[in-house]
């Protein structure tokens, strides 16, 4: 993406975006309305990384299940590492899983592993997942000071207790300590837009992103979303490395799509992010992303590997609205005017009410950006069992 640039939603597309296989829109839905200019400012000359999105295998997807790596609601140490391996080597074609990793980090890089903590402890990034990724990147050889976990609410983080579950010597951090703080952030790289009325209307990238990690893991959560439909790559990479993105949506409005997208597009982020890895042993189909009830919480016992974040979402998409029809609950694509309620306890308890017109055409939105392939007719979908 250039330096500046300037988007529209006409020239990404709007409500009426659709991923292959998913029932459109009805006519009785609200259309949301358009969203504004995003102004884009990325480091100036920045020298694109041919690892960043798509990565090096545009479209490719790995899908691995196995019913044992997640028992009355335990991940298994041992099955997620054998998942992971398999995965890894699936997806690169190497003959072994440190050949695979060595495909993504080298021993020089500093590389970033964005968690996914919001809506812990109920579902949150899995410690063993995160584990066995570290010993993966230790395994290429980047030593544990090299290795920086991270999101951006240090409060969220202390809540998934991941100082204490995860290997010493990795770096585990917080970009901001409470709302109201932005000392983390880079004001030379942000997306500007004015979506409500709001008086700040820049969102800026978190100097960790911009300045300091080579190289950045993504592992999101398998989750609906209220506002953008899905919680999942694209929406943990972007809203997790630019800060002041609540004011994208306002009840019953979102402006989610193109913006996680656009984020996304972002010189130095785009480049960086190499690799994502959805953790998928729990799958929020209602409530998401913070929802603690269990009656929503399926233990799937997946994980999604590729360098395709838009492919990825792709197909978590079809996976929640397979889930949300056989549970009775209406699709996430649902504009009906009836399903909105402003009562954060009904929409929390009740599958058919939502807070916001979702927009899970962000996905495919991101696609038109080059970020990867929304058309199930371009994913190269490869599902296995773990042996």
């Amino acid at each position: 993406m250039d330096r500046r640039t300037f988007l529209q939603a006409t020239c990404l597309g709007s409500a009426s975006l659709l991923l292959d296989g998913i029932v459109p829109i009805s006519n009785c839905d609200v259309l949301s309305p358009a969203a504004p200019l995003i102004h884009v400012q990325g480091i100036a000359d920045y020298k694109p990384s041919p690892l960043g999105m798509p990565g090096l295998f545009p479209g490719r997807v790995v899908e691995l299940f196995e019913p044992t790596s997640i028992v009355h609601n335990r991940v298994s140490q041992l099955v997620v590492k054998r998942m992971l391996e398999q995965g890894m080597q699936e997806l690169t074609g190497e003959k072994s899983a440190k050949a695979a990793w060595a495909r993504f980090v080298e021993p020089n890089d500093v590389v970033g592993i964005k968690i996914n903590p919001s809506g812990a402890p109920a579902c949150c990034s899995s410690p063993e997942i995160l584990r066995e990724i570290i010993a993966g990147v230790q395994g290429a050889g980047v030593p544990a000071r090299n290795i920086v976990v991270y999101d951006r609410y240090s409060y969220e983080i202390d809540i998934g207790s991941y100082q204490t579950l995860l290997p010493a010597g990795v770096r585990i951090v917080g970009i901001q300590e409470g709302f109201a703080d932005h000392s983390g952030y880079d004001d030379r790289v942000y997306c500007q837009a004015n979506f409500f009325g709001e008086w700040e209307t820049r969102s800026y990238m978190a100097s960790l992103v911009s300045r300091e990690l080579t190289k950045i893991i993504n592992v999101p959560t398998m989750k609906d979303h209220s506002a953008s439909g899905v919680t999942g790559c694209l929406k943990n990479l972007g809203y997790g490395a630019f800060n002041n993105v609540a004011r994208s949506h306002q009840a019953p409005f979102s402006f989610t799509s193109p913006l996680i997208g656009v984020m996304c597009s972002v010189e130095p982020l785009r480049s960086k992010a190499v690799l994502h890895i959805m953790d998928g042993m729990r799958q929020v189909w209602h409530g998401g992303p913070l929802t603690q009830l269990p009656g929503f919480i399926f233990q799937a016992g997946t994980l999604l590997i590729g360098t395709d974040p838009v492919a990825i979402d792709s197909i978590e998409l079809r996976s929640i609205e397979k889930k949300r029809e056989k549970e009775g609950a209406p699709s996430v694509w649902e504009h009906d005017p009836k399903s909105i309620t402003s009562d954060g306890s009904e929409f929390l308890h009740n599958s058919s009410k939502n807070l916001f017109y979702r927009q899970p055409g962000h996905i495919v939105a991101a696609g038109k950006l080059g970020l990867g392939m929304a058309d199930k007719k371009q994913i190269d979908h490869r599902v296995i069992s773990a042996s």
